[in-house]
């Protein structure tokens, strides 16, 4: 890796909405647990040498890179990738193009991180579009892996198996399992239930599952998100999204229904103090905070995303996510889990039907687009 004889991760330390000094205060504490990276702190330069002041640990192991303008959070994509050259989020990105960092983090805008990644970074081969992938948490051992949570509004049967093989991957790295249970979000269990899309990517997953390293066993529903009987639960990105923001809204609700409930009367604040131990630990799994660090699989590096109201906690969670793909080469298996399916499997996915209506000299093997260009929007 260029400059450096240790691993790098670049941080957009303008984006999030709390500010430079906390996405600073994350990276030093991601340091702290992952000692044997280093670090591109990316943004306003006087600004970071300020936060940077209390974290002596975090400068020693630090480059800063000069950034003059920052992407707004309601700028357009097409708006922000005109101006990814000078904007601290396209700077860090196109630190991992270059090969001076293996990850970017930021906290910024998420269609503009997510367009200027595709462009910079493209899609790699066999993979028609990256997908968000997040961690929710389960009444089971592990994390529950989600994908896609907005990057595609409209998908196929042949995204929906491609976010599969992905979302896989990366439960095997966070959950260390080496068949991830999969199901496809629906509106049902019964195999008619869904679209067709839905109906045709179940079918393929079925057909290749002997080949993969996950266990498949058809649909599941939102509200079975938390009960910690599957791995890794795959959408559209407009579903995705919805689910997402209704269990974040669920776990407010809960907490701030509790609150209420223990400050009503003097009795009810006595319960709280015999109760507590079991609200903090309650509290402490309901902190998005804690499960903070989405991931764009599908990318010729790493892209992971925090959320803008992180706090430092939240940030270095974000950072630690990025820091395990690297050191488990999430990419790398990724490209060894679309091999194993074989080239013929994945051009036949959720094609099957569509080639079965086209005229007969239309060949098999059109090889799959790599580009983010030639990917749909």
């Amino acid at each position: 890796m260029a400059g450096t004889t240790l691993p790098r991760i670049a941080v957009d330390a303008m984006g999030g909405d709390e500010g430079v000094r906390t996405m600073i205060a994350g990276a030093a504490l991601a340091r702290r647990r992952h000692d044997r990276f280093e670090f591109l702190l990316v943004g306003d330069q006087t600004a970071i040498e300020a936060a940077l002041e209390n974290h002596p640990n975090l400068k020693a192991a630090s480059k800063i890179l000069h950034a003059p303008d920052t992407v707004r959070g309601d700028e357009k994509p097409t708006t922000a990738l005109r101006r990814a050259k000078t904007t601290s989020m396209g700077m860090t990105i196109d630190a991992v193009k270059r090969g001076e960092a293996g990850a970017a983090v930021s906290a910024g805008n998420t269609g503009a991180l997510m367009a200027m990644s595709k462009v910079a970074l493209r899609t790699m081969p066999g993979i028609d579009r990256p997908a968000l992938a997040g961690l929710l948490p389960t009444l089971g051992d592990n994390d529950l892996v989600m994908l896609d949570l907005g990057a595609n509004t409209d998908c196929d049967a042949r995204n929906l198996v491609q976010f599969a093989i992905m979302g896989a991957a990366y439960s095997r790295i966070v959950t260390g399992l080496e068949s991830p249970r999969v199901r496809l979000l629906n509106i049902g269990t019964e195999e008619m239930k869904g679209t067709e899309s839905l109906r045709d990517a179940a079918a393929d997953l079925k057909a290749a599952s002997a080949e993969l390293a996950l266990s498949f066993d058809g649909f599941t529903e939102a509200d079975k998100l938390s009960r910690g009987d599957v791995d890794v639960v795959v959408t559209d990105g407009f579903s995705g999204n919805i689910a997402l923001k209704a269990v974040e809204g669920a776990a407010r609700f809960v907490g701030d229904l509790l609150r209420r409930s223990f400050m009503s009367s003097l009795r009810s604040k006595l319960g709280f103090l015999i109760s507590r131990p079991a609200t903090e630990l309650l509290k402490h799994h309901l902190d998005p905070n804690n499960h903070n660090g989405a991931v764009f699989l599908g990318l010729n590096g790493v892209v992971v995303k925090s959320h803008g109201s992180a706090t430092a906690k939240g940030v270095a969670n974000a950072v630690a996510v990025a820091a395990r793909l690297l050191e488990e080469n999430l990419t790398e298996r990724i490209s060894a889990d679309l091999a194993r399916v074989g080239a013929e499997t994945m051009r036949s996915t959720g094609r099957a039907r569509t080639r079965a209506s086209a005229p007969a000299s239309t060949p098999a093997s059109t090889p799959t687009s790599t580009r983010a260009g030639g990917a749909a929007a």
